[in-house]
């Protein structure tokens, strides 16, 4: 399975006693201050998450590394642009998760509808070869460059389904397509993948 690394945060003034709080209450006591105005309180917000948007959008948009930080970025702006509105019906990390998904799916969308660009052709060129620890196996590595391969809408199903845990009828809203134009993508990004890495499995 595909993941991703996630680099956490600890502020530097912590109250004592210490007692490590549940990520949940450090994000809610920062979201509200955020929602108030608090930059700083939002570059905390910022620091604890930004790799893991990161990641979802890098896949998304097939490893191309610029696009995904300049996206990263536009979903850090439209999180603070709508953090006032935030009512805490959902996990913050998943209001935030579901933002950044949709700031790329909307690039995606966009470049659709433009003369189709070579920039998925050289997408293995572009990939990163370590995670943030500085490693990565070469099972991974392969899959990742598999994936960044993947035609756009076939790779964001399968991310989308594979990875983040949409179902298909969220996946259908979200890129315009039918439920089982959705179940179809998923099924021939999968097929393209045994391929590409059929070399690779071990049985």
């Amino acid at each position: 399975m595909l993941t991703s690394a996630v680099t956490e945060w600890t502020p530097h003034a912590t109250p004592a006693p210490v007692q490590a709080a549940p990520a949940e209450d450090v994000d809610g006591a920062l979201v509200r201050a955020a929602g108030r105005g608090d930059a700083t309180a939002f570059e905390a917000l910022y620091r604890r998450h930004s790799s893991r948007v990161h990641g979802v959008i890098l896949r998304l948009v097939g490893g191309h590394a610029g696009r995904a930080e300049d996206l990263t970025q536009e979903a850090f702006v439209r999180a603070w642009q709508a953090l006032p509105g935030y009512r805490f019906e959902s996990a913050f990390t998943t209001w935030l998760h579901r933002l950044a998904v949709n700031t790329a799916l909307m690039e995606l969308r966009a470049r659709r509808s433009r003369p189709q660009a070579s920039d998925d052709e050289d997408a293995l060129d572009q990939l990163g070869t370590t995670d943030s620890a500085g490693h990565m196996t070469a099972l991974t590595m392969d899959l990742e460059r598999a994936v960044a391969t993947l035609p756009p809408r076939a790779r964001a199903v399968l991310v989308l389904h594979d990875v983040e845990g949409w179902k298909h009828e969220e996946i259908a809203a979200e890129l315009g397509m039918a439920v089982g134009s959705s179940k179809a993508q998923l099924h021939r990004a999968r097929g393209l993948l045994r391929t590409r890495l059929g070399g690779h499995h071990e049985h």
